[in-house]
């Protein structure tokens, strides 16, 4: 299925969304990058079969730290279940994406002429080459999930360094989740 551009949403939206705030569990905790200590910014709202997928990465000096890389620190993604309410934004960091875009899905095989900005399922369709993370809890490779475009515009863009894309994993029996992007 693809991610078609479906117009602006608002931030809290239950629906596929760039931008805005997570819906997150009572305990939940922003992420900090592990190597510049600043919060991460909230790129996209995901409800999926597995579950609904919160995914993050670093924007706070930008291309320093290594969000290209799934066990760095400088992304995060969850993997979330249950009642979800908007999360607490923190006041420092490069929390939040300028616009918040409602994405819908498209069957990949019907033509569109409508923008497309991710796509869920499949194989990913990697820039560089094969780099699936390992499962952190029970080592074992990681399943697919879903790929990001950079955005519309720029106010909805995502920062994958100009022409990138992100790749977001899962090992639903534990739980997890990884995202990580190639240019």
């Amino acid at each position: 299925m693809l991610l078609i551009y479906d117009g602006q949403t608002t931030a809290d939206a239950p629906t596929p969304r760039t931008g805005g705030v997570p819906l997150v569990p009572d305990e939940f905790v922003w992420p900090r990058c592990r190597e510049c200590g600043g919060a991460m910014q909230f790129l996209a709202h995901l409800p999926l079969d597995v579950g609904v997928v919160a995914v993050f990465f670093c924007q706070n000096d930008p291309g320093m730290c290594d969000g290209w890389d799934a066990t760095a620190g400088a992304n995060r993604a969850y993997l979330f279940s249950g009642e979800l309410t908007p999360a607490a934004v923190p006041a420092d960091g490069e929390t939040l994406l300028g616009a918040v875009t409602s994405l819908r899905l498209h069957p990949a095989d019907e033509p569109t002429e409508e923008p497309v900005l991710g796509r869920v399922g499949g194989e990913p369709d990697w820039i560089q080459g094969d780099e699936t993370p390992d499962c952190p809890s029970c080592a074992t490779r990681m399943t697919f999930t879903a790929e990001l475009e950079e955005g519309k515009d720029f106010a909805t863009s995502a920062n994958f360094g100009g022409g990138g894309r992100g790749y977001l994993f899962n090992c639903q029996p534990c739980r997890q989740a990884a995202f990580l992007w190639q240019r």
